[in-house]
């Protein structure tokens, strides 16, 4: 039985890896029919995003809600946040001493296109954004993931709070879960459509632009992107379950990176991480507060990118990367990173902080080239963020549920 799941889900990957190759051959031969087809990806995203918002809630506030240890709650999140950090600076480094070694840009540009930068948030107007919106009604919304998230965690230490009125909550909770899962299930056959749709308008908008210092960028950033999951990954799959926890990651590790892939989006990839989480044996309520969590905060790729958007612009004013910088460059690279998916309404955000902080001088200059970076890089960054959700959860499984959890699922299938 197991072995016809396995074949039955291998199956429809390969439906849908053949789908994106196909997508791209007609984006690269026929542009203009492409484009035109882009609406069929944009279906598939924007059920995906409807979806989200009360997965998360309910996965969140339910894991909260329904345990009976409030301790292991707290120790899932913090154990989550730190690991989260930790490994975005470090591929931050990473990357630092890559470009550092290969630079972007080997000349300063002499002439560069313009672009007006609006007012960007303080300080303050982050912190704020982070944690809180301006009213309930806000919070219905994708843009609004980190206070959503808030919002969840304390509702569902509120219900758990309450007793016995609380419990019909809980397993409404419960129940709302399961039936998002069940509407994943549904919108998944409608996938390889989708998939053919959105390659083809990527290959079609943005393959004439990959030339020169793009192309130069793109080609250090793609290969250390795949390199970086079979390192990586496997050493933090290591790290939570030993050597059996690696073949179990990569046995389930190839359907949530290619629906990263496809979506371009960490957030629509969570009920994916989360199939495989279950498929892993890993706890209910690690996953359910992990991979959402993880949505809006795990950016490896993101900061790789962050640090890339940094050493060519700075390629491009003719200014050096040095070491002196590094600090100041992990820092802003973890910061954004969080910033980019998590600021309602703050696609940009992250290239406003980097404007701000690297380059007030020129940000008419920069914010332009940070974005097309941005966009160019965004599949392989989303892959390494989204993909690496799931690999966390195995960090945190063996800090909260010891060294053999990996053994003990097994045991109890």
């Amino acid at each position: 039985m197991q072995t016809k799941t396995i074949a039955r889900n291998y199956c429809f990957l390969m439906i849908l890896l053949l789908a994106m190759i196909l997508g791209s051959l007609t984006g690269w031969l026929y542009p203009e029919f492409s484009s035109n087809i882009a609406f069929l990806g944009t279906i598939f995203i924007r059920m995906m995003f409807c979806i989200v918002v009360p997965m998360v809630f309910a996965s969140i506030a339910g894991a909260v809600a329904g345990t009976s240890d409030l301790k292991r709650s707290g120790r899932i999140m913090w154990t989550t946040v730190i690991t989260f950090v930790i490994t975005g600076a470090i591929a931050a480094v990473i990357y630092f001493v890559l470009v550092t070694i290969f630079p972007p840009v080997t000349s300063a540009w002499r002439e560069i296109a313009r672009e007006e930068v609006g007012s960007h948030a303080t300080m303050t107007q982050m912190i704020v954004n982070f944690f809180t919106v301006e009213d309930f009604v806000a919070l219905l919304s994708r843009r609004a993931m980190l206070p959503l998230i808030v919002f969840s965690v304390l509702f569902g230490f509120a219900a758990n709070l309450s007793g016995e009125a609380g419990e019909p909550v809980r397993k409404f909770l419960a129940s709302l879960t399961a039936v998002m899962l069940k509407f994943v299930n549904i919108i998944t056959y409608y996938a390889p459509i989708a998939f053919f749709a959105i390659f083809a308008d990527l290959v079609a908008s943005y393959g004439p632009q990959i030339t020169a210092a793009y192309g130069r960028a793109l080609g250090l950033y793609y290969p250390v992107c795949f390199v970086y999951v079979f390192t990586a990954f496997p050493i933090m799959a290591w790290i939570g379950a030993g050597s059996e926890g690696v073949k179990e990651m990569f046995a389930h590790i190839l359907k949530p990176a290619i629906v990263s892939l496809g979506t371009c989006s960490s957030i629509a990839t969570i009920p994916t991480n989360m199939e495989a989480a279950a498929d892993t044996g890993i706890s209910k309520d690690v996953s359910d507060i992990v991979l959402p969590l993880g949505a809006t905060m795990h950016m490896d790729g993101s900061c790789f990118s962050c640090v890339l958007k940094i050493a060519f612009v700075l390629g491009v004013l003719g200014q050096p990367l040095t070491l002196a910088d590094l600090p100041m460059i992990v820092l802003v690279a973890v910061f954004s990173a969080v910033g980019m998916s998590g600021v309602p309404g703050g696609g940009y955000i992250g290239e406003y902080i980097i404007c701000t902080i690297f380059f007030p001088d020129h940000m008419e200059l920069a914010f332009p080239i940070l974005v097309a970076i941005g966009n160019l890089v965004d599949p392989p960054a989303t892959m390494i963020n989204a993909a690496g959700d799931y690999v966390v959860s195995f960090i945190v499984s063996r800090f909260v549920d010891g060294k053999d959890w990996l053994k003990k699922a097994k045991a109890r299938a």
